[in-house]
């Protein structure tokens, strides 16, 4: 037992909990500042993208190719790389796909093949698919479901907090020494932080002989198989995945956002060129300001589902995508804005994109089970981008025929039919904790 009775045993039960929360303080820390390097080696290529197009000579579809294949590869990647990492240890995991990633970064920047590069930005989507289903496990074992929501958003803020870096650094980096700098520079940090991420982080409480997450807070365990288990491939298919209707829906939901949020990651900073008359530093910093909101959002809808919604993650990803429509259709009526109108808007859409997909992952982690997290997730994010993947081509095939504000008009589109399945998940969740009621 980990909590016995008697004076003795008062001690003892302090002495683990002030060793429960330091280990998930200090796996928090190392989650945030870990998948924040992720985004470093990762943005750079959408920073760099302007001076390569030029230098390269690209068109804007044939660049869209390159994120295509990138967000193809790391969908799938990610849901395989869920799948083992529920199987595998996630200190080990996350380490090694960091140093992958670094490893990708360094090459893209040093050679001089068209084909090379290609190459090695492929194999980068395959390192970074390493890096988030390792959170997603760690945070349902580590965080019950009234604080997952809350805790889930700080951590997904680092992505933003990479991105803002990458942004304002990057931009600097590319006007004074040129596109390669901003994939060599990083890739030596990623190298240093990988270091660190082996040293600082550890696996779920259990495999450390602390108590589960359950047994901390005395909650009812969800599942009927301990914790510690290894689960099979069988029982993440025909147990987790394939009967889990919830599930699909918000994987459904998050393919039509992510073209959306990957619209935005990918061609941002040369549609606020091109469209809007922004220079590159200007653009850096409207695209780091739509960063920053987006993490301020996912902190936001994971504090409103976890304290006014109780956890029901949908509701929240409704209201916010309603807001996010109405913003859309705005900023595409109104193409000719000034510089300060541009970045407000891009603030808004920021915050009103990132706290629904923010709550996604999180779903996806928890419809699954905590046996399941990372696989969930996995899936989640692969649907995600299958279509971020439709959003680099895509978008690119589309500008090229109707110009930038043709780009606004289909993420509002996408947005109606995202918000479509965020409520139909509802539903399905009011029939399954009502099945005498009618909703």
């Amino acid at each position: 037992m980990f909590f016995p009775h008697g004076n003795h045993g008062k001690v003892s039960d302090l002495g683990i909990r002030r060793s429960f929360y330091y280990w998930r303080c200090r796996i928090l820390c190392s989650l945030t500042l870990g998948y924040a390097t992720f985004y470093i080696v990762r943005q750079n290529f959408q920073v760099a993208a302007p001076l390569m197009l030029r230098e390269l000579e690209y068109s804007r579809s044939q660049m869209g190719w390159a994120f295509s294949m990138f967000a193809l590869i790391y969908g799938i990647g990610k849901f395989v790389s869920g799948v083992v990492c529920d199987k595998t240890s996630a200190r080990y995991f996350m380490t090694v796909g960091l140093l992958g990633t670094a490893l990708c970064s360094l090459c893209i920047g040093c050679t001089h093949s068209v084909i090379l590069l290609a190459l090695f930005y492929a194999l980068n989507g395959a390192f970074q698919s390493m890096g988030w289903p390792p959170v997603a496990r760690l945070m349902v074992h580590w965080y019950s479901p009234q604080e997952l929501g809350t805790h889930w958003g700080i951590v997904n803020a680092s992505h933003q907090a990479g991105s803002v870096i990458i942004l304002l650094g990057g931009s600097w980096m590319l006007v004074h020494w040129g596109w390669r700098t901003v994939f060599i520079i990083p890739a030596m940090f990623a190298f240093t932080v990988s270091a660190i991420l082996f040293h600082r982080l550890r696996d779920i409480p259990e495999a450390m002989g602390l108590p589960s997450i359950e047994d901390m807070e005395g909650l009812r365990h969800t599942s009927g198989h301990e914790d510690t288990e290894v689960v099979t491939l069988r029982e993440i298919f025909m147990e987790h995945i394939l009967p889990n209707p919830s599930l699909w829906y918000i994987c459904l939901a998050n393919f039509f956002l992510y073209i959306i949020r990957m619209g935005f990651f990918n061609w941002a900073p040369m549609f606020l060129q091109e469209a809007r008359g922004a220079s590159i530093m200007m653009s850096g910093l409207q695209s780091m300001g739509f960063e920053l909101m987006g993490a301020l959002g996912g902190l936001c809808a994971g504090w409103v589902s976890d304290k006014i919604f109780k956890g029901r993650r949908n509701r929240t990803c409704v209201y916010f995508m309603l807001v996010l429509i109405a913003i859309l259709l705005i900023f595409w009526m109104v193409p000719t804005l000034s510089v300060i109108t541009n970045t407000l808007f891009l603030f808004i859409i920021g915050f009103f994109v990132y706290g629904p997909q923010m709550l996604a992952g999180c779903a996806g982690a928890e419809f699954s089970s905590k046996r399941a997290a990372a696989a969930g997730n996995g899936l989640t994010g692969m649907f995600g981008y299958l279509g971020a993947a439709f959003s680099g081509w895509g978008i690119g095939k589309i500008v090229d025929m109707w110009e930038w504000n043709a780009m606004i008009l289909f993420f509002a589109i996408c947005a109606i039919i995202s918000t479509l399945f965020f409520a139909l998940n509802g539903r399905i969740l009011r029939r399954r904790h009502n099945p005498g009621r009618i909703p």
